[in-house]
């Protein structure tokens, strides 16, 4: 069986009505990056940083998985599919597919301020002063500008050990996310699905100009029959 892994951005989840930080109208407009997605800005802001992502937490409450997402669990029936994603949200997860890899942490889960002890929390607030057992701060299981990526080795090795690997819905900008299709075998089939134009510096990735739930429709077509 051949193995398929995923590299998911933001526009994966942007049919699904969930706001991006590049678009216009994103965002990125409403809150300064760095004060709500980085090390300093927690550090500086807590509150500022809880608001944000609790305000995150009740739109994903609300937000349903697209087709795109239910397309790429619907090709578990013929293949191995891991999802390595930089998004957030649970929506691979809730249109059924069995393996992802979330690069970025995990909105429905928070975590102490070493992030040695990580619990589930749905869809409610975390309160500006709320504590893990430890005594620290709870905070969000984000992964955030100025800090590791635990999980970068694990996605590296999947998509070394990939069949065909699948890009939707990402600028290839944020890294290290975005040196992993130079992990690919020399063999592997690679796709890229953006309605977008991408700089990509492989020329053997065949591109697919859709948002993700069309282009998703003409990958099931192409790998499901043969072209």
């Amino acid at each position: 069986m051949k193995h398929v892994v995923f590299l998911t951005g933001a526009g994966m989840s942007a049919e699904s009505g969930i706001n991006t930080f590049r678009d216009n109208g994103g965002l990125w407009e409403q809150y300064n990056v760095m004060d709500v997605a980085s090390v300093d800005g927690w550090h500086k802001n807590p509150s500022l940083v809880q608001k944000f992502y609790n305000e995150r937490r009740k739109q994903l409450k609300k937000t349903e998985a697209n087709e795109g997402h239910k397309l790429i669990a619907e090709l578990e029936k013929k293949f191995k599919v891991t999802v390595i994603t930089q998004n957030v949200d649970n929506l691979h997860e809730r249109a059924g597919s069995s393996h992802v890899v979330h690069l970025h942490g995990e909105l429905t889960k928070a975590c102490n301020e070493s992030k040695t002890e990580v619990i589930d929390i749905g869809y409610r607030d975390i309160e500006a002063d709320e504590r893990a057992k430890d005594g620290s701060r709870l905070r969000p299981f984000i992964v955030w500008f100025g800090e590791a990526v635990p999980l970068i080795e694990k996605a590296v090795h999947l998509v070394m050990n990939a069949d065909i690997v699948v890009i939707i819905g990402t600028s290839m900008q944020v890294y290290p996310a975005a040196a992993l299709i130079n992990y690919a075998k020399k063999d592997a089939r690679l796709f890229l699905i953006d309605p977008n134009d991408v700089e990509m510096y492989l020329p053997r990735v065949e591109i697919i100009k859709e948002k993700a739930s069309v282009g998703m429709r003409i990958l099931k077509e192409k790998l499901f029959f043969g072209s």
